[in-house]
């Protein structure tokens, strides 16, 4: 009996071993968040198919209004107090909070939003791209102004 072996690399392609340094992680504005945000991707391309990572760093005092994605995601928090919460009007009261170590899974299509209420906060996002997101107002969506 033969059996066959597949291996299968991270990314669609590559098959090399690699390591990002965080000294080498290039932070850059994303246009669907607010100007003071920024987002690095870390692994994949989040605008084309297959999996993604990317890192989220929201400075103090910034809240991302509510949207969603159509993809499912799964958030770590790398640095700092991330609070999230569900639901299509920010709600300060339905915010919970989660420290560095904290992984939350989030549905695709789920209406949430975020606030740095406490400092800074860095997330990492992993997703199956291409990434989307969608404001449920879209007056609060910067790509609008």
């Amino acid at each position: 009996m033969k059996i066959l072996t597949v291996l299968m690399s991270h990314q669609p392609g590559q098959d090399v071993f690699k390591t990002i340094l965080p000294e080498n992680i290039e932070w850059k504005p994303f246009e669907a968040f607010p100007p003071s945000v920024r987002l690095a991707t870390v692994v994949g391309q989040p605008s084309k198919k297959g999996p993604y990572t990317i890192r989220v760093k929201v400075p103090h005092g910034v809240k991302l209004m509510p949207h969603k994605h159509p993809e499912d995601r799964v958030y770590t928090v790398i640095s700092g107090i991330f609070y999230i919460g569900r639901g299509d009007q920010f709600d300060a009261e339905k915010l919970l909070a989660y420290p560095p170590g904290a992984v939350i899974i989030l549905p695709g299509s789920t209406s949430h939003f975020h606030w740095a209420k406490s400092g800074e906060y860095i997330s990492q996002v992993t997703g199956i791209g291409p990434l989307g997101i969608e404001y449920v107002d879209s007056n609060d969506d910067p790509r609008k102004g």
